[in-house]
């Protein structure tokens, strides 16, 4: 398994125990939203890990603030974290799933991506990321290739988080962990494009 991020600190870490654990991990720092890192990122997880046959898109960023306070250049990187930076690892690892006749393609979004929200180059770029994912499905499904789009919306604790009262709905990551796993297990004969995350206190589209 490969972990990629701009930041080593937490990545590292984990990949270490993962690798203690019996699943060998790699830490890779890379920046999602410049495309020659990601490729090198990517080749790397390849030549020390092997084929990839499962890749998880989840980079985001939400700079700016509103139409006016927020820049070209940061509506620029956002699009380029999430759009195409899920665009480049979608081609640099198809050719491995491709070879298998299998794999899967996960995507994180958000509500923004089916409505706007809050941070308007945040929902432009999770709309562009989920217009993504439908576009790969259409032409990865019939090659064996699980492409899906995960609407996450609500806060994410600590994995223990679910346990404990907050006033705030909050997802727990491990849970969130088998909801993705349990994408890349499904039979071709149910497969699921679009599944929509949320704590159960959460109120919908407030």
């Amino acid at each position: 398994m490969a972990l990629v991020a701009r930041r080593p600190e937490f990545i590292a870490e984990l990949a270490s125990e993962l690798s203690s654990l019996g699943q060998p991990s790699l830490a890779v720092v890379a920046d999602a939203s410049r495309s020659a890192e990601m490729a090198a990122a990517i080749a790397r997880a390849r030549a020390e890990l092997g084929a990839i046959g499962v890749l998880v898109h989840n980079a985001s960023s939400s700079a700016g603030d509103g139409l006016l306070g927020t820049s070209a250049a940061q509506f620029e990187e956002t699009w380029q974290i999430a759009a195409l930076g899920a665009f480049v690892g979608a081609r640099e690892t198809a050719p491995d799933m491709l070879a298998a006749g299998s794999g899967a393609m996960i995507f994180t979004g958000a509500t923004s991506s089916v409505r706007g929200g809050g941070w308007l180059a945040f929902s432009s770029a999770k709309f562009a990321l989920r217009g993504l994912a439908q576009s790969l499905a259409r032409e990865l499904w019939p090659q064996g290739i699980h492409v899906a789009h995960v609407v996450v919306d609500g806060l994410i604790g600590a994995p223990d988080h679910a346990q404990t009262e907050s006033p705030e709905p909050m997802l727990d990551p491990d849970h969130m962990a088998d909801a993705y796993f349990k994408l890349t297990e499904q039979d071709r004969s149910a497969w699921t494009f679009e599944l929509d995350l949320r704590p159960h206190r959460e109120r919908f589209f407030e």
